[in-house]
């Protein structure tokens, strides 16, 4: 496991203050407002904690409310809703600075048999990740394009973004020019996998899920613009999200997440999202609204 990764994990775990009470740290991924991911991965970590044993995450639902500093603690607090024989339900808010920046809703089932069907297909003819470039490779490659009056101008926050270290691999089935996007449907495939082993603890890969299920939404909803985050004009920001666990998956083999925006609209852009394993089963599905706003 590589030392980014290890960082994650043990971010995503929480420090516990109280019974129903953890804070946790943030990973500065350059931007410095703390990644959306994190928070999801983080209110679904403490709310997981509150759980009888034995009831594994089903779905969740949240809302940004505020953007968070990277450099500050988070405190996230868990109301234990609802305790049934099959079901739990918990409501996390998350707090920095005395100012609430997320709120979740989970809920846990105890694990059962019952009808199964898959009716969405994976996506054929996908280049396997295995001959695809890392994003980590691809942001090199286009620092390396530019002439060097111009990338005197990009800020070096920007540049380590491009190059770092991360603790997924994410590598885009088509990948777009940041610098130069071109119109496109608003499709969009993306491998995952943890960058190194994970332990065998079914909740941290949901955790992690979580946190990578924010990835690559709303810029899908570009797609079709020929815009991307790196337009200055424009303002991208997440207003909610929700995601549902349906099979049981590992993290540190390779999930293609297959992404599609139907619509824009109102200074709004709509996502979903489904993770796939290689083999094609259906592990889990995603929805987001963000702020796609024109200056």
């Amino acid at each position: 496991m590589s030392d980014v990764l290890k960082e994650l994990v043990s971010i995503l775990t929480l420090d516990r203050l109280e019974e129903n009470v953890f804070r946790g740290q943030s990973q500065n991924l350059g931007w410095g407002r703390v990644f959306g991911g994190q928070v999801v991965g983080q209110a679904l970590s403490a709310a997981e904690q509150t759980v009888p044993e034995g009831r594994s995450a089903h779905s969740l639902h949240g809302y940004f409310l505020r953007p968070g500093d990277a450099d500050h603690p988070i405190v996230y607090t868990v109301d234990p809703i609802r305790d049934g024989r099959t079901f739990t339900t918990r409501r996390v808010v998350a707090v920095q600075d005395d100012t609430t920046i997320f709120n979740l809703s989970a809920s846990f089932q105890k694990s059962e048999g019952g009808l199964e069907h898959q009716d969405a297909a994976c996506p054929q003819d996908v280049t396997p990740p295995d001959e695809l470039w890392s994003e980590q490779e691809l942001g090199k490659r286009y620092l390396d394009r530019l002439p060097p009056k111009v990338l005197a101008k990009v800020p070096q926050s920007m540049r380590d973004r491009f190059v770092a270290e991360r603790p997924l691999e994410v590598r885009p089935v088509a990948p777009i020019d940041p610098m130069r996007p071109d119109k496109r449907p608003p499709i969009g495939r993306v491998w995952f996998r943890a960058n190194g082993p994970l332990p065998d603890v079914p909740s941290l890969h949901q955790h992690l899920l979580a946190y990578a299920s924010d990835f690559h939404l709303l810029g899908t909803c570009l797609h079709p613009h020929g815009l991307t985050w790196f337009n200055p004009e424009l303002q991208v920001a997440s207003l909610d999200h929700a995601m549902w666990f349906h099979r049981s998956f590992r993290l540190d083999d390779w999930l293609l997440y297959d992404i599609h925006s139907p619509s824009t609209g109102g200074a709004r852009g709509l996502a979903t999202g489904r993770f796939f394993t290689r083999d094609g089963a259906l592990v889990a599905s995603t929805v987001q609204e963000g702020l796609l706003r024109l200056r």
